[in-house]
């Protein structure tokens, strides 16, 4: 019977085939232990001396790291594994016998990984982070479907950019000029008009030149939008969607965890709802923590979103930022118009911004007044305005960053790791 290593608990006391690689093997005299490998997961290969031919045992011995194969053998139960079965191996097969392969279980650098990322990623915690980076994506379309919500997919070239402050990237686009997107977030404004309730999830671009733990060149954003929805609202769904992500990952990825030693009573902890403050809250928190330069307006770096996320033992919606450092399209408190309604929703644990929303403008008047402000040119945004002058709506939205999730939720210290190529200041390769 040919299965995959995730399936072997559905044959136990049977003889399966499998085809996998060799991720290591060590061996005593009599029997060769064989850590295999397949893509579902990692199983243990026994072989044997008195079970097997002189040519199968000599074969296992010698066959060499990152070898493919076919194994043939029996599941037992195995309570001292992880996996909690083992492989006694009958047979093997070498199909492919690898030669010299690089990554050995020795130490190595950053940069030796990073220039070997396609097969760094075969490790025992690449793998585990990638099916983690898989549970959360599968859990966000769940969790969207399931609350009626409508994929849409904005486009990844554009004529203009969503935020002004961020650098794009450049490309021609025929005789026009163009850019890779940094949000699809006013075209899901224009989806949520005509759909209700959208959400996308796609690849996005910022030309930051930042080489902190936090950030990519190329990440991929989930990003709802809501007709009818305030930000208050909106809040209530951002804590709904990311306690269901962390209880998703608790349920289904409890391997992986454990394989990343993460702690999973953090996790557990990730319940909804979130506390709450405002920017002027946090102000005043940062001070009394230390801070004594960080003055009212302007914006927080990483250390201080570290230093407020330590009050508290879950995420914290930092609410209400000032109009000046937040985007043209964020709507204005109307009982304090110098501040936003908008919020950050930052993780524990050092982990930084994984959200940021509002509640958008739906008055015309004052997109007008915004788009005077911050200079932006009349034919690019001619269509975003006209969303506010053909049955304008309250609406709101969030973007999260899958990347800093899955780093705060696996336990992952540097965002390199979460995605499967990462785009790094000084990385275009592999």
């Amino acid at each position: 019977m040919k299965t995959t290593i995730d399936q072997v608990k559905n044959y136990v006391g049977k003889e399966v085939t499998i085809g996998s690689w060799l991720a290591n093997k060590r061996s005593s005299g009599k029997i060769a232990f064989l850590q295999l490998r397949d893509g579902t997961g990692f199983i243990q290969g026994v072989v044997v001396k008195a079970d097997v031919s002189e040519d199968i045992f000599k074969l296992a011995k010698n066959m060499t790291q990152e070898s493919s194969l076919y194994v043939t053998g029996t599941v037992v139960e195995d309570s001292r594994s992880p996996f909690g079965y083992e492989l006694q191996v009958s047979s093997l097969e070498i199909i492919h016998e690898a030669v010299d392969y690089p990554i050995t279980p020795k130490e190595h650098g950053t940069e030796f990984l990073m220039d070997h990322r396609h097969l760094w990623l075969r490790s025992k915690k690449q793998h585990a982070i990638m099916k983690i980076r898989n549970e959360i994506i599968r859990a966000t379309y769940t969790f969207f479907n399931e609350n009626g919500y409508i994929k849409v997919d904005p486009p990844i070239l554009t004529g203009s950019a969503a935020e002004g402050t961020t650098e794009l990237f450049h490309t021609q686009y025929f005789d026009e000029e163009a850019y890779l997107s940094q949000s699809g977030q006013l075209y899901m404004e224009a989806a949520a008009m005509a759909l209700g309730k959208v959400f996308s999830f796609g690849p996005t671009f910022r030309a930051e030149k930042s080489k902190t733990r936090r950030h990519l060149i190329e990440f991929w954003m989930i990003e709802p939008e809501m007709a009818f929805m305030d930000h208050e609202e909106s809040l209530e769904v951002q804590e709904q969607y990311v306690s269901y992500l962390a209880q998703s990952v608790i349920d289904n990825c409890a391997l992986e965890l454990k394989t990343l030693e993460r702690d999973i009573d953090k996790l557990k902890k990730i319940q909804a709802p979130f506390p709450r403050i405002s920017y002027d809250e946090a102000i005043d928190l940062l001070k009394e923590k230390g801070f004594d330069d960080i003055e009212w307006g302007e914006d927080f770096g990483a250390p201080h979103e570290t230093a407020i996320a330590e009050s508290f033992d879950k995420p914290v919606f930092i609410t209400n930022y000032p109009t000046e450092i937040k985007a043209f399209y964020m709507k204005p408190d109307p009982d304090r118009p110098e501040v936003v309604l908008c919020a950050d929703l930052i993780a524990p644990e050092g982990y930084g911004e994984i959200i940021g929303g509002s509640q958008r403008i739906d008055d015309l008047e004052l997109m007008k007044q915004r788009y005077e402000e911050h200079q932006l040119t009349g034919d690019a945004y001619q269509w975003y305005l006209e969303l506010r002058q053909y049955g304008s709506v309250p609406h709101a939205g969030f973007g999260l960053g899958l990347e800093r999730t899955v780093a705060w939720l696996a336990g992952v210290e540097h965002v390199r790791e979460t995605i499967p190529f990462p785009r790094l200041l000084n990385r275009l390769y592999p």
